[in-house]
């Protein structure tokens, strides 16, 4: 199989798991095994809610800031990039962020901690009901503080392409959707999102980086330079 279609077909599958669990009820389930009526009990923990969301959320945005300086001054894999990949890499970081804040701005779901269910005063509404208020204040699909974490996925795409070892690419992939996942589960079990915020969250950042790879970033690869004649990497 191609490349060209085996990452469509990557795309398709982890769209079809993702339908397949919102249909499954598990994100009520999961929900209802962290907290109950007189809320979650670990949403004020202070590794959870102080290490995990706040610290780890201020690490993100110093890294991404790290990111946006490499542009000028390179650092580590940045140094193989040229200016116009560094570019590409911020922008596409960035895309991925607007994405979800921005569907977060119109989506009308609001978060476990918010449901009668758990204390407070929303109805359970499913994120796919769109246009009918839960009676919370909504705003809380899909997950953005995974995205912290996922929206550094775009760094894949460019470490494979200029890496001499893919396997190094494919280790920091890994390690971006383990921390985007982490994060996902420290808001899960404070009551701050369902499972399905999270998978959303990692599928739809895995999307913007693809298509931006595709239409644009590939295209800023430097051509095969005559032997003897060096890329200049900045």
């Amino acid at each position: 199989m191609t490349h060209r279609l085996r990452l469509p077909l990557v795309l398709l599958l982890g769209l079809g798991a993702i339908l397949a669990w919102d249909a499954s009820g598990w994100d009520l389930r999961l929900a209802q095994a962290m907290g109950g009526p007189e809320g979650f009990a670990l949403k004020d923990s202070f590794w959870l809610s102080v290490v995990l969301h706040d610290w780890a959320k201020k690490a993100c945005v110093a890294l991404a800031l790290a990111f946006v300086l490499g542009i000028v001054w390179p650092w580590g894999p940045l140094r193989a990039m040229n200016r116009a990949e560094r570019v590409w890499l911020v922008l596409t970081m960035l895309a991925c962020t607007l994405t979800i804040s921005t569907i977060k701005q119109f989506s009308q779901t609001s978060c476990p901690w918010d449901l009668s269910l758990f204390g407070g005063v929303a109805n359970y509404v499913s994120h796919w009901q769109w246009g009918i208020a839960d009676g919370g204040s909504g705003r809380c699909f899909p997950a953005g503080h995974a995205s912290s974490a996922l929206a550094f996925l775009p760094l894949v795409w460019v470490m494979h392409a200029r890496s001499h070892n893919p396997r190094s690419a494919a280790w920091v992939g890994a390690c971006i959707v383990v921390a985007g996942l982490v994060l996902g589960l420290v808001q899960q079990w404070r009551g701050a999102h369902f499972m399905s915020h999270t998978l959303w969250t990692l599928w739809l950042c895995s999307l913007v980086s693809a298509l931006s790879w595709h239409c644009i970033g590939q295209r800023l690869r430097p051509h095969r330079q005559p032997s003897g004649q060096a890329v200049n990497a900045n």
